[in-house]
């Protein structure tokens, strides 16, 4: 009975595995055929048959001046949204998770709606607020309504990284003399850091990614997203996959660093305490 057990409990493991493969390879497949058709030499305007290896295209990624306009409206909008919605949403996530007081259920349904609401209603629903103010569309209104959406998403993140954080860390600093700025600075931003970076980094991807809510704010304004779906029309050559790739891989260097750094930071927020004992 025992030895049946067993073989169907390594059964299950083995199809759990199998699954979690699967799963696996059918989200990441899409991204290893846009960094593989990268290093293809079409034939033609249009990038969707493999014809052979080549490099030419990382030796000229730029060779397109509309894709690299728009990668660089990108850029700069993704920036900004990412740095303002990382701000207030580590000072929202740090409110709902150190204070009680009136009203927080409602600053919590204000967080989980722009995640559960379509993008379209969210993007037309902008769109109709700026047209009702008389506001010009372009990089400011794009700007605001990605901060709109990346705050949730950072104060949400980062939320679940300090549900279980032991605020009495902070006490302690302050019981050996530090002042309540010094020990959030010295303590608890060291160990919240990996939590803050890793919320920056997904509201990032989203900037980057972002089309419908662009689509509706954008005005004459062209973003990556915005300029692969008008040329796609037309054509689609290898830079698009060169640029993706170059995206890609900022991506992962970013996490990996902000990962590395974080570490860094929490062992020597951690240390004193560990010789302590």
């Amino acid at each position: 009975m025992t030895g049946a057990l067993s073989t169907r409990q390594r059964n299950g493991r083995r199809f759990i595995n199998a699954v979690a493969v699967a799963a696996m390879l059918y989200l990441f497949a899409p991204i290893a055929m846009i960094v593989l058709f990268s290093f293809n030499n079409p034939k033609g305007k249009f990038n969707i048959v493999w014809r052979g290896f080549t490099l030419k295209n990382w030796a000229h990624p730029f060779a397109s001046p509309e894709l690299t306009d728009a990668l660089m409206v990108s850029l700069k909008v993704a920036v900004i949204s990412t740095a303002c919605a990382t701000m207030l949403g580590t000072m929202i996530a740090l409110s709902l998770s150190r204070y009680k007081f009136k009203g927080s259920g409602v600053v919590n349904l204000f967080l989980v709606l722009p995640l559960t609401s379509p993008e379209i209603v969210l993007g037309s629903s902008l769109a109709t607020l700026f047209i009702a103010r008389g506001t010009s569309f372009g990089y400011l209104t794009v700007i605001i309504a990605h901060i709109m959406f990346q705050v949730s998403f950072v104060a949400v993140t980062l939320r679940a990284r300090i549900r279980g954080f032991d605020w009495t860390l902070e006490q302690a600093a302050m019981d050996l003399g530090a002042t309540p700025q010094r020990a959030f600075w010295k303590v608890t931003f060291p160990l919240i850091l990996p939590g803050i970076l890793a919320a920056a980094l997904l509201s990032f991807a989203l900037s980057i990614d972002d089309f419908i809510i662009t689509f509706f704010n954008a005005g004459s304004l062209v973003t990556f997203p915005l300029q692969i779906f008008g040329a796609s029309r037309v054509a689609i050559p290898p830079q698009i996959n060169v640029l993706a790739t170059m995206i890609l891989m900022g991506s992962i260097s970013l996490m990996v660093i902000g990962f590395v750094v974080g570490a860094r930071r929490q062992r020597k927020a951690m240390g004193p305490v560990t010789s302590g004992k």
